[in-house]
């Protein structure tokens, strides 16, 4: 059973944030709290700002304008060990996994304890072991990420991302270029490790077998509208959203279907009949 975000604390608090790329708006009026020990998705079309968001709450670029809160410290202020303090908080396994192809699987996860801490060689060994038994990966320990499958890689890259045990993992894309067996298997993963470890996932996809296995909320962008348009439980979103867009892209329905759908609902409601 998924657990009630409203019995949580937010985590992550994002506050009229907008993004801005060469002077030009591309986000804007992004305003909404990622709670500790959920599933958050971020989800929506091509080029809606998904992997944008992302990329922004993680520090790579400053907003052009709001606050980020990370546990209540503004990262988009907070500087040098502040700020080094907030990152911490945070593992991101991104879309091609980014694995080190002259690095052994070990290697690749036993890097940011290398980088970060002042274990022992024999600690990071077993730290890193031990992240690769969560995700089932231990016996590939010793190879080299091209002996991996897709899947597989994306398991490593998901260790590595939990090396330092943050309180929040961010997975861009997850599901990239898997087969659905494959896929499906990632989410089991993700669910398992969010519920035995009470850890924060934030994920970007636009898959919805995904979308609706793992999520417990859904913060949907519009590539158009270029801002936020719905946040809430992807059952919801798909059978109750006032946004005739979000019905339709949760429905995976065709343009041509959804404006019957939308007429057929129209006439009901102006004859008076039930829906």
């Amino acid at each position: 059973m998924k657990q009630d975000p409203s019995k949580s604390r937010p985590i992550i608090q994002v506050q009229g944030f907008a993004a801005a790329y060469g002077g030009r708006t591309v986000l804007k009026d992004l305003t909404f709290d990622i709670n500790q020990g959920e599933v958050f998705i971020i989800g929506g079309g091509s080029g809606c700002g998904k992997s944008t968001v992302l990329k922004h709450i993680i520090g790579l670029y400053d907003p052009a304008a709001g606050r980020i809160l990370v546990d209540g410290q503004d990262i988009t202020a907070a500087q040098g060990e502040d700020r080094l303090g907030i990152l911490r908080k945070f593992g991101v396994a991104y879309q091609s996994g980014a694995l080190f192809g002259n690095m052994t699987v070990l290697e690749n996860v036993r890097l940011p304890l290398e980088e970060y801490t002042a274990f022992s060689d024999a600690q990071m060994d077993i730290i890193a072991l031990t992240k690769l038994r969560q995700v089932s990966l231990e016996q590939a320990a010793g190879k080299l990420p091209s002996e991996l499958s897709g899947g597989m890689q994306k398991r490593a890259a998901i260790a590595r991302a939990m090396s330092l045990d943050p309180q929040i993992v961010f997975l861009d894309e997850p599901s990239a270029g898997l087969d659905p067996i494959t896929s499906a298997d990632l989410d089991e993963l993700i669910l398992d490790l969010n519920r035995s470890l009470n850890m924060t996932f934030v994920v970007v996809t636009h898959e919805l077998p995904s979308i609706f296995r793992i999520a417990d909320r859904v913060l949907v962008l519009d590539a158009a509208r270029k801002t936020m348009v719905a946040l809430d439980a992807p059952d919801t979103l798909r059978d109750s959203s006032p946004d005739a867009w979000v019905r339709q892209f949760f429905n995976r329905q065709a343009t041509g279907e959804a404006t019957s759908a939308s007429n057929e609902t129209a006439t009901a409601k102006s004859a008076g009949g039930k829906i």
